[in-house]
């Protein structure tokens, strides 16, 4: 009996691979949680190779199939069995046009979107993005006729203050090639960290920090960006189609306070009094401001008061008034230590 009932049990596995593939999955699956446990870390390069060898294998099965196989919610399903087994992973499916496309995260660390199809007439993994952070799969509708897009957001790194680093990929089928036609970085080239980001139809908006002269890490009602994009199914790209500014007061402010301080550190009399005109107020700064690293107090009515240091690390404040679109220093004083 028990070697009928071993003999059934192969004969059940061998007929259903994806069967023995979640227990493939759910054994590396085991292995990693003692590895962990004895402290050796979250994932080697071979426990990622045999994941991705696994997965590769599982949907081209599905892919050559077809039908209901090599649909959205049957993929879907068999990825949830797969991350069921494996503590942190996602693994999020989207049919685009003729392709199967799977966004893989594992964990911290580079992650993979894997894109399936058909290539000479066999089902096949196509190609591979890998990037660092969390991969999520967007539509982006087009002609009939205009080469297969996807856009792939990957979120990275949280930078402890509601924003998170960020990179927009619109991936493009071209015959059998599959490659990254546009990408955020041609847009932001020193990097893009977003507070938020929205894919509507061919729109995509994005909210994101500004660094200027003046912007804090961490400080509240700061200058930030908003960008509006569409998408051009033709140039395989996003192209901007308006820009705008939230609190742009705050980086105003720091404009104005840029060039008292420049007029301070050059010696500028004239250009001094022509941003503080108040002859008794000109005369009670020091001869040298820098910025402080403290964040802006905004009191009452349109009035911010901005930390500065003098010389010696001495600190100082100066009020502002804003008076429509101009800036006033109303009062400047060294703060007691």
């Amino acid at each position: 009996m028990l070697l009928a009932h071993a003999s059934a049990s192969t004969g059940i596995a061998a007929a259903n691979p994806s069967i023995d593939r979640l227990e493939r999955f759910r054994d590396l699956a085991g292995h990693r949680l003692a590895t962990i446990q004895l402290g050796g870390g979250s994932r080697s390069a071979e426990d990622e190779r045999e994941i991705y060898a696994l997965l590769d294998e599982e949907i081209v099965q599905n892919v050559a199939s077809g039908g209901l196989f090599a649909s959205e919610g049957f993929l879907q399903d068999r990825l949830d069995g797969f991350a069921e087994v494996w503590g942190g992973a996602t693994f999020r499916a989207l049919a685009v046009g003729p392709l199967a496309v799977v966004a893989c995260y594992l964990g911290d660390g580079a992650n993979t979107v894997r894109v399936y199809g058909r290539l000479a007439g066999e089902a096949a993994l196509l190609g591979t993005v890998r990037r660092e952070g969390r991969p999520a799969l967007h539509r982006l509708p087009g002609p009939p006729r205009a080469p297969v897009e996807f856009l792939v957001a990957w979120d990275g790194a949280s930078s402890g203050r509601g924003t998170r680093e960020l990179r927009l990929d619109v991936v493009r089928l071209r015959g059998d090639d599959v490659s990254v036609a546009w990408s955020t970085v041609e847009a932001f080239p020193e990097g893009l960290v977003a507070r938020d980001y929205r894919v509507r139809g061919t729109e995509v908006t994005i909210r994101y920090e500004l660094h200027y002269p003046g912007w804090t890490p961490g400080c509240d009602g700061q200058t930030e960006g908003e960008d509006v994009y569409r998408f051009v199914a033709e140039r395989g790209a996003l192209v901007r189609a308006s820009r705008r500014q939230i609190n742009d007061w705050h980086a105003g402010l720091h404009q104005f306070v840029g060039r008292i301080l420049s007029a301070l550190a050059s010696g500028d009399r004239g250009a001094l009094a022509q941003l503080v005109p108040d002859a008794k107020l000109r005369g009670t700064l020091p001869a040298r401001l820098d910025r402080d690293t403290a964040c802006d107090a905004r009191e009452a009515g349109d009035r911010v008061s901005v930390a500065a240091v003098a010389e010696a690390g001495r600190p100082w404040t100066l009020t502002f008034l804003r008076a429509g679109a101009r800036w006033r220093l109303t009062a400047a004083s060294p703060m007691l230590q």
